[in-house]
């Protein structure tokens, strides 16, 4: 009568001693769960409000100010294990004076509370100074030495940490985890000279995310030097003089489209030589909406696994390879330039680097170019240069759209071969670190769930 499901047997007075809030449906009970609570009481556990200080962020308004040094940071920058501080905004001094429970300091943990719940990350000098809003709470481990917060941090992100949280959320319409809840976070009572191992895997990861992130710098301050836009600030004119010519030739009427900011970088542009993207595109074109099918044997990428600095190639979407075959027209090849086309994110632009075929989704522009090397052309498209280009060229009201028809607008400064290889070179190098920092975390996560399992 009951085969193929899961069910659990749970006495009832392990129910009412199990939870706060006498939950009783069957999600909190899963196998899963249960097999790991006890894994868990195997080796001993600690509550983390009895090892660490824990508080939230700011709520309510809050002042940003451009010229502050001290971000503000959300969930969103908590979700790479190490805390960074992309689209933070600058927060006034005033504020953060006014809310030093929250102010960050270096080997606190942050994680996001409402939305997604369970995102968390290590604070590092490279964010700091810094603040967090109200969907973050903010884990200062105390100065017992009975936890190593790289160690925590890893714990937090192995299946085990997840798994509790996911399990202890709650909230109908939005999903949540209350600062109590987070205090009795269980903690594994794991001995000092393992945690030292973990936090050593850690810090190594660290500095080669650094050394990517260097190297990505590298690349960047050698294609804006050739340009002689290192150091170029736009100008800021409201007034922006034009022809009827100019008008009739974009077709576009908004001022938006004139600024002069966009005429100057043109200008930067044409002092070296260039080439228009349909000089030098042999496809240029959007994909389709996918049927996803979850154990496909062909990978999809959506503008979401565009990230700034790569594609998210271990979260991509599954399609079968029939629907690939009729869809040939949306499949990616190695070293296509993919770019994200609607929504907040528009402009990013990143090269596909696997020799496997994927399929692109209905919001990812394939590009395909001849004669320059694709690795330089989607770091061009990428950095200041493209995203200047896809601010004048996109569209829409309620959602910002860029089409091939735009694309192939755009100019691409065609540097020397040598100076392309060597932009190309770095950005390789920066790849193959990242993905090596993203491994030695895998394994520290696997150590601390064998650990627990031993």
């Amino acid at each position: 009568m009951l085969k193929g499901l899961e069910v659990s047997e749970v006495k009832w007075s392990d129910v009412k001693g199990e939870n706060g809030e006498l939950r009783i449906d069957a999600e909190y009970f899963q196998k899963e769960y249960l097999n790991e609570d006890i894994n868990l009481s195997k080796i001993g556990i600690a509550k983390l409000g009895e090892y660490a200080f824990v508080t939230d962020g700011q709520h309510g308004y809050y002042e940003s100010d451009p010229k502050s040094r001290i971000s503000m940071l959300a969930a969103r920058n908590c979700k790479n294990y190490f805390a960074d501080k992309i689209d933070a905004l600058p927060l006034a001094k005033w504020v953060d004076d006014n809310n030093k429970r929250s102010s960050l300091q270096h080997g606190d943990i942050i994680l996001s509370t409402r939305g997604s719940v369970g995102c968390c990350a290590i604070v590092y000098d490279e964010v700091l100074p810094a603040n967090i809003n109200q969907d973050v709470a903010r884990i200062k481990l105390n100065d017992s030495n009975s936890f190593v917060p790289e160690f925590v941090i890893t714990y937090l992100n192995c299946k085990y940490g997840q798994n509790w949280m996911l399990r202890n959320q709650t909230g109908m319409v939005q999903q949540g985890l209350p600062l109590d809840k987070v205090r009795t976070i269980p903690l594994p009572l794991l001995s000092t000279d393992f945690q030292q191992k973990i936090e050593s895997l850690a810090k190594s990861a660290h500095a080669k995310l650094a050394e990517s992130k260097a190297l990505y710098s590298q690349a960047e301050d050698t294609l804006l030097s050739e340009l002689g836009l290192k150091d170029w600030q736009p100008k800021t004119e409201s007034v922006s003089i034009k022809t009827f010519s100019d008008f009739a030739s974009s077709g576009r009427l908004d001022a938006e489209f004139y600024q002069q900011k966009y005429d100057e970088l043109e200008g930067k542009i044409k002092s070296v030589p260039y080439k228009a993207i349909s000089e030098l595109q042999t496809f240029n074109a959007r994909g389709v909406q996918p049927d996803y099918i979850s154990n496909g044997s062909v990978s999809v990428v959506n503008s979401k696994h565009i990230l700034e600095n790569g594609l998210d190639y271990e979260n991509f979407e599954k399609t079968t390879t029939d629907f690939l075959k009729d869809n040939e027209k949306a499949a990616i090849k190695q070293n296509d330039i993919l770019i994200y086309t609607t929504g907040a994110n528009i402009g990013r632009t990143q090269p596909y680097l696997l020799s496997e075929p994927a399929i692109a989704s209905n919001h990812v522009n394939i590009l395909r170019l001849n004669e320059v090397n694709p690795l330089y052309a989607a770091f061009v498209l990428n950095s200041k240069i493209g995203r200047l280009q896809t601010e004048k060229a996109c569209t829409g009201s309620a959602q910002a759209e860029l089409y091939p028809s735009d694309i192939e607008n755009f100019l691409l400064p065609i540097l020397s071969e040598k100076t392309q290889d060597t932009i190309a070179n770095l950005i390789q190098k920066s790849f193959e670190l990242r993905a090596e920092s993203k491994q030695l975390l895998e394994q520290a996560k696997q150590m601390v769930e064998a650990e627990i399992e031993k």
